[in-house]
């Protein structure tokens, strides 16, 4: 039981990849098969982090694994959404290059603070990355923008501020910081309490 937390983080590690070569040298014909793998993924996303707490092996080192795969995870999707759909990339690249520009300054910010990277998982985040996939599911499975994608890109904006935030606040690093309101409690001296919104 130990080894699952870890082998599901494997999975969508593995489905990254997939998803990019799929998109890359089938474009829109392979849709259906990215849907299911962004889903599947999902659920290892939500499964993980429960999984871990109830065996007793969440640590820094699982999330810090969790939060980089969820990375290349996401950018695989978003690769895949241009292969399919360049056009849709182009005219919305004001609010995707937004996105980008956010979760560089996160990392930035991170690192020049306390020498790694952000690992907070906050609850903003869980919520953006709700929205990130129902926008991918209307980018990728319908080749649309519209309400989905505008939204994804408002929570994007929110949930990077706040995680910004909770780095500016914390005085030092830790991990799971679930807003930046727990941050200045965990500042302030208030022992944090673990959370299970997701993971």
């Amino acid at each position: 039981m130990k080894t699952i937390p870890y082998l599901l983080i494997a999975i969508r590690f593995i489905f990254g990849p997939i998803i990019f070569l799929l998109a890359y040298l089938s474009g829109a014909e392979s849709k259906t098969i990215i849907l299911i793998l962004m889903y599947i993924g999902l659920l290892t996303d939500i499964f993980d982090g429960i999984i871990a707490r109830k065996v007793g092996v969440s640590s820094e080192k699982l999330r810090r694994l969790d939060s980089q795969t969820d990375l290349i995870f996401w950018l695989s999707l978003g690769f895949a959404v241009y292969f399919i759909n360049p056009e849709l990339i182009k005219i919305e690249w004001k609010g995707i290059s937004l996105i980008f520009i956010m979760e560089a300054l996160c990392y930035i910010i991170s690192w020049i603070k306390f020498g790694k990277e952000t690992c907070t998982h906050a609850w903003l985040s869980k919520l953006w990355g709700i929205s990130l996939i129902i926008a991918f599911t209307y980018l990728i499975g319908f080749q649309q923008t519209g309400w989905s994608f505008y939204l994804m890109v408002i929570l994007g904006l929110i949930s990077h501020i706040d995680v910004i935030l909770i780095i500016l606040i914390l005085p030092k690093w830790h991990y799971d910081v679930p807003s930046a309101f727990h941050a200045w409690k965990i500042r302030n001296g208030v022992q944090r309490k673990k959370t299970t919104f997701f993971n």
